[in-house]
């Protein structure tokens, strides 16, 4: 047994140039190049330098924007120079994919470390990029520890480019010195990629999703101008928690301002963890050193069942389009994505694992400029990364549902309500050709209205949080039960009449709404898509007189809150924002709670009698006179009814 050199010595002995360290690889080999932001882009420059001296050299890595010009030797040579082994699990759909789409390889990130472990894939070489040795010789693979760590433990022999510019971050991130082959010393300014432009399509989805990120969340992201988005919608948020493939510039503020605190995670508790950086200079200066941020393997980080070890998971994830079941399908879009998306159906999965935990599928209702739907009857351009059965929620500015646990006619509904208005009505009329709607149900011009996401508010009454919203075409089964439920009283207090049944083609006013002339603000509890409808409020309008005509119910159990009195302040804000006159109601003289209701409001309130009936109105520009007494009033309503 020989004794190990001194890591120092080792470190001498293994220093050469680029062009002496590659000599070693020979035709016909399988080389690894590190990944993402952390492309030793010294080694792969001088490797394509020198591609002449090989034919059969394949090329293995994760889709990513490329230093040296690997693929174009290997389009040129038609794959005798270099053969490329991109993993991705696109479906390859953007041109500049495309054009490459025979180098893909489709895999889930977690699994591709056991590629290497197992010598399925033997690596004879991996060249890759780290911080230089501290006092104990050992080197940190920085902003990119991903796959890139398996296969420096697998490769044959491991030809390092120590940059002095990579940070050294903790965690499972480092090698050793004496477990290198060859150290080439080169200084290069690591990969970064800009800011994006804004769209304000980008921030509506941010303002969908925010409200279902609860504090003391854990946050996984991809990465992209939604996202981003999302990560300042998240500012007032506390103690969030990161366990994510990528860390951003955004992650980095939201850690700085004190909402990243890492402390309610259940997991690996007080650490920030993710597996890559890619973003900006600051951002690899923030994770130098620094003791909150570890970084692990993706076969640790992708493992859904380390991610649903988190508490309240959530995981933010960008489509590219999503058919009328569920079926997804998603790509290095444009500002989204920077080394492919590989990770998405870990990440769903895992977060399905996770208690309290939310799976989140964003995207823009349109792409090719407006001209094209995201939302498409059938996935017939796009391979399916995600299938109908894992998806959960999903967003575009025009809403957001839940698909869990849903029909397909229910799904059908939901996603026609987020698409853009201009495509909904093929979409309705291509998912009654597939069957996947009842033959009866009728496209109405209300489902072209767009959710006035402004409405939406949770207010906690009574330690109990309650979600006061518009209505939506989703609700139609809430609201059944809704109805359904209420004692006989109540039933006929607001039909005037006792009412057995509230089939679809009965209430389908309440929930097919265009938001402007009808409009219905519902009160719930519980997650979304899964909600208790506990109070409906709702307004008509009257086009001849410019009055909307107003009823509410509330489930008896939730009735003494004020819950009425709040569905009462959002509708009056409503009509006056789409400019109608006032409101009206229709009620019986023994009906004290609408009366009572309905003179709380700040005007001055009419009541007439019409046979057996009471009509109350009020006009928005008549305030209510200050010893206006809307209890006198009343008593001498019922009064005058004899």
């Amino acid at each position: 047994m020989t004794k190990a050199t001194y890591w120092a010595d080792s470190y001498v002995d293994k220093r050469c140039s680029a062009q002496d360290a590659l000599k070693h690889i020979r035709p016909g080999q399988r080389v690894f190049i590190g990944s993402s932001c952390a492309e030793p882009q010294h080694l792969v420059k001088e490797l394509s330098t020198i591609s002449a001296r090989f034919t059969d050299l394949e090329i293995v890595r994760l889709l990513s924007i490329e230093s040296g010009p690997l693929t174009l030797i290997a389009n040129e040579s038609h794959s005798q120079k270099f053969k490329i082994r991109s993993f991705y699990l696109g479906s390859c759909a953007p041109s500049i994919i495309s054009k490459n789409q025979r180098f893909i390889t489709p895999a889930n990130l977690s699994q591709i470390p056991h590629l290497f472990k197992s010598g399925l894939m033997p690596l004879n070489a991996a060249l890759i990029q780290a911080s230089p040795p501290d006092d104990f010789g050992w080197m940190s693979l920085g902003i990119s520890v991903d796959i890139n760590l398996s296969a420096c433990e697998t490769a044959d022999i491991v030809i390092c480019q120590i940059n002095p510019k990579m940070p050294r971050v903790l965690g499972r991130s480092f090698i050793h010195v004496n477990d290198v082959d060859f150290i080439v010393e080169h200084e290069d300014s690591l990969l970064t990629i800009q800011p994006r432009p804004q769209q304000e399509s980008d921030n509506i989805i941010a303002k969908h999703i925010s409200r279902l990120i609860e504090d003391g969340s854990t946050i996984q992201t991809s990465l992209g101008v939604t996202t981003e988005a999302i990560m300042v919608a998240l500012s007032g948020k506390n103690d969030i928690g990161i366990h994510s493939q990528y860390l951003s510039d955004a992650i980095m503020h939201l850690f700085s301002i004190g909402v990243i605190t890492n402390k309610k995670k259940g997991f690996n508790n007080g650490k920030l963890v993710a597996s890559a950086a890619v973003g900006s200079t600051l951002l690899y200066e923030f994770l130098d050193d620094n003791p909150s941020i570890e970084f692990y393997p993706s076969d640790y980080i992708n493992n859904p069942g380390i991610i649903g070890r988190h508490n309240k998971m959530v995981t933010l994830n960008t489509a590219m389009a999503i058919d009328l079941t569920g079926q997804v399908a998603a790509d290095a879009l444009p500002f989204n994505n920077y080394t492919g998306i590989n990770g998405l159906l870990d990440f769903t999965r895992g977060a399905a694992m996770s208690e309290g935990g939310k799976s989140i599928l964003m995207m823009t209702s349109t792409m090719d400029h407006g001209q094209k739907s995201r939302i498409v009857p059938r996935l017939t351009e796009h391979a399916v990364v995600v299938p109908r059965g894992d998806v959960q929620f999903v967003a575009t500015e025009y809403g957001l549902v839940n698909l869990f646990g849903k029909t397909l006619q229910e799904r059908v509904m939901a996603l026609v309500s987020i698409a853009h208005p201009d495509f909904r009505d093929g979409l309705f009329a291509a998912a009654k050709d597939m069957g996947l709607i009842d033959s009866d149900r009728k496209f109405k011009q209300a489902i072209k209205g767009v959710y006035p996401l402004k409405y939406e508010e949770t207010i906690v009454i009574k330690d109990i949080p309650i979600t006061f919203r518009p209505a939506k075409p989703v609700d139609e089964r809430f609201i059944q039960e809704h109805y359904y439920t209420m004692n006989r009283g109540d039933i006929v207090s607001r039909f005037f009449h006792e009412k057995k049944s509230f089939a679809y083609d009965q209430i389908e006013t309440t929930y097919e709404i265009d938001y402007i002339n009808d409009l219905t603000i519902v009160a719930t509890i519980g997650e979304l898509g899964f909600e208790k409808i506990i109070a409906v409020g709702e307004y008509f309008r009257n086009t001849i007189i410019n009055m909307a005509e107003v009823a509410y119910s509330v489930s008896k159990e939730y009735q003494g809150m004020g819950i009425a009195c709040i569905l009462q302040k959002k509708l009056n804000q409503a009509a006056i924002d789409n400019g109608i006159k006032g409101l009206i109601a229709y009620t019986s003289p023994h009906n004290k709670g609408m009366i009572g209701l309905f003179h709380k409001q700040p005007y001055k309130v009419t009541t007439e009698r019409n046979d057996d009936m009471l009509i109350l109105s009020c006009i928005f520009n008549e305030p209510k006179e200050e010893d206006d007494d809307g209890g006198k009033a009343l008593g001498n309503a019922i009064l005058s009814m004899g």
